[in-house]
């Protein structure tokens, strides 16, 4: 390489060849501003992998040793190379975050540009019944068009109840829904207020053989007291 100055990056990052990497140690035994300029990258290498203890993938150092080799270096100057300035780590941190954000064109963690970004966006309990393509769903439509959906997924062990256009339960009662396991019947979880409502039942639905919903003075109650206004059996 015409400038040897231009290979304090690579060094820092151990991104160069064992010929580069003869040369360039040649070059920093005499060179105050290289020396410099390494302990700086280093310094800051070391700042950014104390951000995440994650292992990456092993292709992620070939991807960026691949990467390296693309970018092209500025000519050489004709005239004497000038003491440079020292980086500022927390810059350096800066333009690394940045560089990621727009490779990715999605905000990726700078710390961890390997991760799958659906990975990231964490699915609530309810959204991981609901987008289960194997679950299974049991609707009830009521006489005045309400309609209430039991979704219940085996691989979660969960099942969700969806409702549209459900009117309130009558005033100082609840709908309070159940899990038919074996012989009895178990308190799931009381339906919010309002017409539209996705509630996750509490237990395991994967073992239950049916659904209900009762309406109940009590919301705890341990048992029901009146009959089924809506039965979904599995």
């Amino acid at each position: 390489m015409s400038d040897v100055h231009a290979l304090s990056g690579a060094y820092a990052l151990d991104a160069v060849t064992d010929a580069e990497r003869e040369s360039f140690e040649r070059h920093l035994a005499g060179c105050e501003a290289c020396q410099e300029e390494v302990a700086s990258l280093r310094e800051t290498a070391a700042i950014m992998s104390d951000l995440s203890a994650e292992e990456p993938p092993p292709a992620l150092r070939a991807s960026v040793l691949a990467s390296i080799r693309e970018v092209r270096q500025l000519p050489p100057q004709p005239v004497a190379v000038p003491r440079r300035r020292r980086f500022d780590p927390r810059t350096l941190l800066v333009a690394a975050a940045s560089a990621v954000v727009l490779a990715g064109g999605i905000g990726l963690a700078a710390t961890q540009p390997w991760k799958d970004d659906t990975a990231s966006q964490t699915l609530t309990a309810a959204d991981r019944v609901l987008q289960d393509p194997q679950a299974e769903r049991v609707t009830q439509t009521f006489d005045d068009g309400a309609r209430a959906t039991v979704v219940r997924s085996s691989a979660e062990r969960k099942a969700v109840i969806v409702t549209h256009d459900m009117p309130d339960a009558p005033e100082g009662h609840s709908y309070v829904i159940w899990l038919q396991q074996g012989d009895e019947m178990v308190n799931a979880g009381t339906m919010p207020q309002g017409p539209d409502n996705t509630l996750l039942l509490e237990g395991d639905a994967s073992t239950a053989s049916a659904a209900g919903v009762t309406v109940e003075t009590e919301p705890d109650a341990q048992a029901p007291t009146t009959d089924p206004i809506a039965l979904f059996a599995f």
